[in-house]
């Protein structure tokens, strides 16, 4: 009689050695997460959206995750509970504003730290109001629409933690194109003016990103609400300034036209690299800080 499915699968297993804590030979060894950001068994994601408990914030923060929120009743449930897996001494700040559909209840039972405003602020003013209440050293930065697993935000943390000041997405977008996108250009050609150019497209307006205590206290909340001016400024003030880790927000990231033809945060996010460019002409003279070289125009005045 052949064996039952069941005893060939035990037959498969192989036993662990008994007060050695290593396996027998032909196994593998599982090597523990490091205890600092080891992931929570707590239910994560889409699947346990339904079902998801309440967290409860660290009286001690180490990490602040700060996440503005407009009409996301569907997501803020996981993104919250996303957000506080990501190290064990975490709070989360979820900035309600100008929502009308439950978002702000929702983040309340969920345990998180609500700051709600009844009329829109924008993501960017969000950031910058989240910051100037949070506690931790460690400000990690997302958004209530999106879902990403904390195993993919916990690179951000540990970046800043290893002595990092600014720990961007290194999403940049679609470049390899005939016609980029005008916003993909405008993150490319600040950081060559910042002479960064090893951070191609990556910028402070794309989620997640993080920043040291640091960074917040040397640029201001303020200047969060131009994300490229706080870039800028950073580069300026010899803060460390890297490309964390890779998170594709592009597919997930909804494009709200309203009815128009092309997405009305376009010209927000150029004007705002323009002025981050302006600020740098203004300090830094008409060149940006940059010589003119061998060059003698005062010869054809």
């Amino acid at each position: 009689m052949p064996p039952t499915r069941s005893a060939a699968l035990r037959r498969r297993a192989i036993p662990r050695v008994r007060g050695t804590g290593k396996a027998k030979t032909g196994s593998r060894i599982r090597r523990k997460p490091k205890p600092s950001f080891r992931a929570s068994r707590k239910p994560s994601g889409k699947a346990a959206a339904s079902g998801l408990q309440p967290i409860e914030n660290s009286a001690n923060p180490y990490v602040s995750v700060i996440i503005p929120a407009m009409n996301e009743r569907r997501t803020i449930a996981a993104v919250i509970r996303e957000a506080r897996n990501v190290h064990p001494e975490t709070e989360v700040i979820v900035i309600v504003n100008g929502s009308t559909d439950g978002t702000e209840e929702t983040a309340r039972r969920m345990g998180a730290r609500v700051i709600a405003f009844p009329h829109p602020l924008g993501h960017d003013v969000g950031r910058g109001i989240g910051a100037r209440r949070a506690k931790g050293n460690v400000l990690l930065f997302t958004d209530g629409d999106i879902v990403i697993p904390a195993g993919k935000l916990r690179p951000f943390v540990e970046a800043v933690a290893q002595g990092c000041d600014v720990a961007l997405n290194r999403y940049n977008g679609r470049t390899l194109t005939k016609r980029p996108h005008p916003v993909v250009v405008a993150k490319h050609a600040l950081n060559a003016v910042l002479r960064r150019r090893m951070l191609a497209g990556s910028s402070m307006t794309t989620i997640p990103h993080a920043i040291s205590r640091r960074m917040l206290e040397s640029v201001g909340a303020s200047a969060l609400a131009v994300p490229p001016v706080a870039l800028a400024s950073a580069v300026r003030k010899g803060l460390s300034v890297s490309r964390a880790a890779y998170v594709e927000v592009g597919r997930s990231n909804p494009v709200r036209r309203r009815g128009r033809r092309e997405d009305p945060l376009k010209r927000l996010i150029i004007g705002d690299h323009l002025e981050a460019m302006v600020r740098m002409i203004e300090e830094q003279g008409p060149r940006g800080g940059y010589t003119d070289l061998h060059r003698q125009r005062s010869k054809v005045r």
